[in-house]
């Protein structure tokens, strides 16, 4: 299974030990998954981690912007995607699906709305962190 993580369950997962968090671990740890991500979507993940909104919780479960940063780094494959798709209603969404294609990914998790409601884009589906998570089950 090939799967890109929006932003913000990367996040979440990264920072809290909800599902996303759970998922992230099942991905990282099934040798039948794998997470890709892009250059754009990491800057925005490690802009998001420097704010100070981060920063508590980073402070709570003792580690750095860095830290959780480069533990991501260690569960992903980089992709370089062509020029985004003009197709979701948020312009930063359109760098997850280019992110997607590039990886010829077949899930994108996401808890943000504008993309959930598109569904799938090109035959990949657009899931939440528990509804991926029920997929990863079945495939046992």
């Amino acid at each position: 299974m090939r799967i890109v993580l929006d932003t913000n369950v990367a996040f979440s997962a990264l920072l809290w030990r909800g599902t996303p968090h759970q998922l992230l671990n099942a991905l990282a740890t099934r040798l039948t998954a794998q997470i890709f991500s892009s250059p754009r979507l990491l800057e925005e993940l490690s802009d998001i981690l420097s704010r100070a909104a981060a920063s508590k919780q980073l402070s709570l479960i003792g580690k750095t912007a860095r830290d959780v940063l480069a533990d991501y780094l260690a569960v992903i494959e980089l992709v370089e995607p062509a020029e985004p798709p003009r197709v979701a209603r948020d312009p930063d969404d359109d760098h997850v699906l280019a992110c997607a294609l590039a990886a010829n990914a077949e899930l994108i998790v996401s808890g943000d709305r504008d993309l959930l409601d598109l569904a799938t884009y090109q035959s990949i589906q657009i899931v939440t962190a528990a509804d991926a998570a029920l997929r990863l089950t079945a495939l046992k």
